[in-house]
């Protein structure tokens, strides 16, 4: 069992030396700021997943013979995917440098600067030639804006979750990190609600041809709208208080040396919470509409509506989890959604061959039910997993790096499991993703329960004033 720092902070307790950060205001104003805050991080988040998403939506749907026309379908199909991958391989080297910076800089300028490099990338693939016009060099510039791409997300989660958890209070903490968690979602959402409207008014050769640059490009819009809000919130108070204590005692800081020397077991479980919950969720969003259009061969406005309904209602349901969780705790309900989409993914399958919308529908939005009950409440649980002198670098590097093998590997892997159209094999994927949920299941009997916990813990500050 991992013990960390946190424990509640009961009234009129006497904070030590080292615990010189105050708590995050609970008055009339506080709550005002924490509903400001939350709803920045949201929208933030929401603007940057939109590109991500965008992303593995269009490698689903057009990538594949755009940039790899000599391939067939399938092999066409794996080698978009292929590129939607090396986005995630560039998302710890993010979460890096965003967190080093974060945890000794502050976490708002790093939100900020990761909304434009995001935007940048994502509006320039908007603008790509494919392969028919400049050859070879078409996947080598979309893998180039998808690295950045995958940079810029690496720094934004931690730094936007933080955001939320350092201003809000102890027994609410999951509710309202939940709101960062529900931008994920929402960028999801509107990244299909774009793609579904040109797919439905366009023909497929029309939007083949250039109707898909179109969400690309608008991102710009959003872009603009994310930084506008992002500009208007204040610096996490629990960071700026433990920076000024930090500053008295210690000379240099490096944030990602010290998560690794002081809190390597938090960072190997939260690895291993990310890794069903992760898989699920791609498996559930993104390799489905592959399954639907190569496989069964659906259109995609029928592919990109089942994605879109679920999205709609996880949307709404990841706040109500995030507040469960406050109440019954992380693990209870994080044990649940991974042992549920251990098991769904036999079910999954099977309802999808059906071709029924409804049905397609309501298979991807019970597998979503299992992901949102581990998403919900992981921004709270990471948050306090780590000491606020390393915990943008410490969540960021848990969250990222397992992220490569879960959400970066997993269509590849999972397509590559399929098979060919002729012969596929969906019990092969059903059993990847249960074997990943039962690594998921271990790391939640390795981590202690940490709701309802403070915030105001730094091992790193404890050894200074030590010394």
């Amino acid at each position: 069992m991992t013990t960390p720092d946190p424990t509640p902070v009961p009234k009129g307790h006497a904070m030590s030396s080292s615990d010189v950060a105050v708590e995050p205001a609970t008055h009339a104003a506080g709550r005002t700021s924490i509903v400001k805050v939350a709803f920045a991080s949201m929208i933030g988040t929401a603007v940057e997943w939109y590109d991500f998403f965008l992303y593995g939506s269009a490698a689903a749907l057009v990538f594949g013979p755009l940039f790899f026309p000599d391939s067939e379908p399938a092999t066409a199909t794996l080698l978009a995917f292929a590129t939607f991958a090396v986005g995630f391989f560039a998302r710890p080297l993010g979460g890096i440098v965003f967190g080093h910076y974060g945890d000794k800089l502050g976490r708002k300028k790093m939100l900020v600067v990761s909304l434009l490099m995001m935007g940048a990338a994502t509006f320039a693939i908007g603008l790509l030639p494919t392969f028919a016009s400049i050859g070879i060099a078409a996947p080598m510039l979309l893998i180039g804006c998808r690295l950045l791409q995958g940079f810029a997300v690496g720094g934004e989660w931690g730094g936007a979750v933080l955001m939320a958890a350092e201003h809000g209070d102890n027994d609410r903490r999951g509710f309202w990190t939940s709101w960062t968690q529900a931008g994920v979602p929402l960028g999801n959402l509107l990244s299909a609600v774009v793609l579904w409207v040109l797919a439905l008014v366009q023909s497929d050769e029309t939007f083949d041809s250039w109707g898909w640059r179109v969400p690309f490009l608008l991102s710009a819009v959003l872009v603009l709208i994310g930084l506008w809000i992002r500009l208007s919130i204040e610096e996490s108070p629990v960071f700026a208080e433990n920076k000024r204590a930090l500053e008295n005692h210690k000379s240099e800081h490096a944030p990602i040396i010290e998560v690794l020397r002081k809190y390597p077991r938090e960072v190997l479980i939260a690895m291993g919470l990310r890794l069903v919950e992760n898989t699920s969720y791609y498996i559930f969003t993104v390799v489905v509409m592959t399954y639907m259009v190569t496989y069964l061969d659906m259109p995609k406005s029928a592919a990109i509506a089942g994605v879109l309904i679920a999205s709609v209602a996880q949307f709404f349901l990841t706040p109500l989890i995030g507040a469960l969780s406050d109440r019954v705790g992380r693990r209870p309900l994080y044990f649940t959604g991974a042992l549920g989409a251990g098991i769904w993914g036999f079910v999954f399958f099977p309802l999808i061959d059906t071709g029924n919308q409804t049905i397609i529908a309501a298979a991807i939005f019970i597998g979503l039910i299992f992901t949102t009950l581990m998403y919900a409440p992981q921004a709270a649980m990471f948050s306090e997993l780590f000491g606020t002198s390393v915990r943008y670098s410490g969540a960021s590097l848990g969250y990222q790096l397992a992220s490569v093998f879960a959400g970066g590997l997993a269509p590849v892997i999972a397509v590559s499991l399929l098979g060919t159209v002729e012969e596929k094999n969906t019990i092969a994927v059903s059993i990847y993703l249960a074997i990943l949920a039962v690594i998921t299941i271990i790391a939640v009997i390795a981590a202690k329960e940490t709701a309802r916990t403070s915030l105001v813990h730094d091992r790193v500050l404890d050894e200074a004033t030590r010394n």
